[in-house]
């Protein structure tokens, strides 16, 4: 029972701070392992697994609506598991990713059962009550800890043969659509940010980027690169233009 409890509040802990904390990045699975194996005593075995899992998770980033195979609960079993077998990273890697899966389909529930506090929010804005609205974030918050917490109980109480036996239960067409609905999330998030800041001045950039990537092959890095480049001309060499007219449009009128 120790490590079910000690691994559910890590879990908790890790989420917890993760939201109040401006996403400071500490559900990463190169976090979370790591802490994993320190507290079941195996530090060593933590670290190499939070590596191989990183690796892995590594596109797996909440980004807009999109919600991703959940990487904290998939690195948190998925390790203690494999500490607690006396495995290597390839048993967790084998529950990790699964497990991930699982999880994403009971955060998107969660995040259901927070969306009906939106009414509630909205009439404590309305009234200017901003204590309100922070305690209510804040229940939200602990809300989806708790969920953390039960799961790595329970999942680690019952037993990775268990929840093995679970996962394989679940249709085969059932998981290839989660995983297959999994991948095409953050194009989705993706999406989603672009809708309310694309127009047809900005569509351009978007096209190029398309074509650089798709038909020249470059690499992210290089995209970025570039892309930051054409933001700062679009930026302060475009601004910097419009001051020296508007200058000389006012001497003209004086």
């Amino acid at each position: 029972m120790y490590e079910a409890l000690i691994v559910g509040l890590i879990l908790a802990v890790l989420w917890f701070i993760e939201k109040i904390g401006g996403t400071p990045m500490v559900i990463r699975p190169i976090v979370v392992s790591p802490l994993v194996g320190l507290a079941l005593g195996d530090l060593q075995t933590g670290l190499l697994i939070g590596a191989t899992l990183e690796l892995v998770f590594m596109g797996a980033i909440q980004i807009g609506g999109a919600v991703p195979p959940d990487v904290l609960v998939g690195a948190g079993l998925g390790t203690a598991f494999a500490i607690m077998n006396g495995s290597g990273p390839d048993v967790a890697l084998t529950l990790a990713l699964p497990i991930a899966i699982v999880a994403q389909s009971l955060k998107v529930i969660v995040f259901i059962v927070r969306s009906w506090f939106m009414d509630f929010a909205m009439k404590l804005a309305n009234d200017a009550n901003i204590k309100g609205l922070n305690m209510l974030n804040i229940g939200g918050l602990i809300l989806q800890c708790a969920m953390y917490f039960v799961v790595a109980f329970m999942a680690i109480a019952l037993g990775s043969g268990a929840v093995e036996s679970i996962i394989k239960a679940i249709p085969e067409f059932v998981m290839n659509g989660l995983k297959v609905a999994g991948g095409l999330l953050p194009a989705v998030g993706f999406a989603l940010l672009l809708q309310p800041m694309i127009n047809a001045k900005k569509a351009i950039y978007f096209v190029v980027g398309f074509a650089l990537i798709a038909y020249l092959k470059l690499p992210i890095l290089g995209i970025t690169v570039l892309g930051a480049a054409i933001a700062y001309i679009v930026c302060f060499e475009n601004r910097g233009t419009v001051v020296a007219k508007t200058e000389e449009e006012d001497l003209f009128d004086e």
